[in-house]
């Protein structure tokens, strides 16, 4: 799978399946320093990724500070070839001052045991 960059950073395209929904995300940044996945609520509420009542919300830290994510367990997570099925996400507002639909973090990268070439842009 293609690696674009935008404003020096790593992009993706990500697929979901939660509850029987499919969803293509095409902003999502590819970060090894980031130890889970977490995706925009805005990008995946109408895939019924709501928090609810019995979820744990849950404090995360990174360069940019930190804020409050909840975790989901969704059917499936695809990278292109990659893909995990009963993935645990997070899921928050991702406020980092420029748009973006998530990350896919080194807990899915080193399960799937992916490939990174920097030299051709390509993840497999």
């Amino acid at each position: 799978m293609k690696i674009t960059m935008q404003r020096g950073l790593p992009y993706v395209q990500v697929s979901l399946v939660y509850a029987g929904l499919h969803k293509t995300l095409d902003n999502v940044v590819l970060d090894t320093g980031s130890a889970g996945t977490i995706f925009s609520a805005n990008s995946v509420l109408d895939m019924g990724l709501q928090c609810h009542f019995q979820d744990v919300v849950h404090r995360i830290r990174g360069v940019g500070g930190t804020e409050f994510v909840y975790s989901k367990r969704v059917d499936r997570l695809s990278l292109g070839k990659l893909e995990l099925k009963d993935f645990e996400i997070e899921i928050g507002t991702m406020d980092y001052g420029f748009a973006i639909d998530g990350i896919v973090g080194i807990n899915f990268l080193q399960r799937v045991g992916a490939c990174i070439d920097l030299t051709r842009l390509e993840i497999y």
